[in-house]
């Protein structure tokens, strides 16, 4: 790939590094198309892969939105079809069934705040800076950014950031619930594969439907939510793994998931 850089540091963990640092990691038309071939490619094969950490190159910036440099004389056509692929990379993203986590390790501004809310959760280095900064340059979030805002922090604190654009800090982050951890910069990568490391131990076929469940409580009201977990729930009732960790749980020894 041009613009990622993909690497397995442990078994069933994926480690997805944006790597254009000439240029901060900022999104370009290779980037999207990139991003939405890997969340449709792990919707379609994951392959034994149960976590994914996404995080940038460098210690400057995690991503810094849209490269609009890229953009600066392409025509209207030619940018609604680079949005609209833009659009099916974080559908993609969102719909991917394995949990990713972002480890952000610089500013993340504009779209890159959105690929930090389009994770099932965050971690930040303490020197991590984020904006929603579109309305500074005359447009406003187009990656999920107005519907995860509100989610992660509420709508009133949304509505501030995204009509301000104002820059806050990780501590701000956390506090706000945009992201979940504060971390050392030179800790941050190795305390979210730690992380991921943990969630790879769980029966993947659980975690899977939980992270469905999960997501559609955000949009479902309580019983209707509470009929989709219970289905989900039954899934797992004839699965291998199911049968493995019930056992290995009266045998008192760590249980072998395989996915099944």
């Amino acid at each position: 790939m041009k613009t990622l850089l993909i690497e397995k540091p442990k078994d069933h963990i994926l480690l997805v590094t944006l790597n254009r640092p000439e240029v901060r990691n900022a999104i370009n038309i290779d980037m999207m198309h990139e991003l939405l071939n890997l969340w449709e490619g792990l919707k379609q094969n994951p392959d034994n892969i149960r976590c994914v950490v996404l995080t940038g190159t460098g210690d400057k910036a995690f991503c810094a939105g849209a490269d609009l440099k890229a953009r600066h004389n392409i025509t209207l056509e030619e940018w609604r079809k680079q949005h609209n692929v833009l659009q099916k990379a974080m559908i993609a993203m969102h719909d991917c069934p394995i949990p990713i986590i972002a480890a952000v390790n610089g500013a993340a501004f504009g779209g890159g705040l959105e690929l930090t809310l389009g994770s099932d959760f965050a971690y930040a280095a303490e020197t991590a800076m984020f904006s929603q900064s579109e309305v500074k340059v005359g447009l406003m979030p187009g990656a999920l950014g107005t519907q995860n805002l509100p989610r992660a922090c509420g709508i009133r604190r949304a509505k501030e950031l995204t009509f301000t654009g104002e820059i806050f800090s990780a501590q701000q982050a956390l506090e706000w619930k945009i992201v979940n951890k504060v971390c050392n910069p030179q800790s941050l990568v190795y305390e979210a594969l730690e992380t991921a490391e943990k969630i790879s131990e769980n029966a993947p076929l659980a975690v899977l439907q939980a992270k469905c469940s999960l997501n559609v409580s955000q949009h479902s009201d309580i019983k209707s939510g509470y009929v989709f977990e219970v289905e989900a729930y039954n899934t797992l009732l004839p699965t291998h793994d199911r049968v493995e960790g019930i056992k290995a749980f009266n045998e008192k020894r760590k249980p072998v998931f395989h996915g099944k």
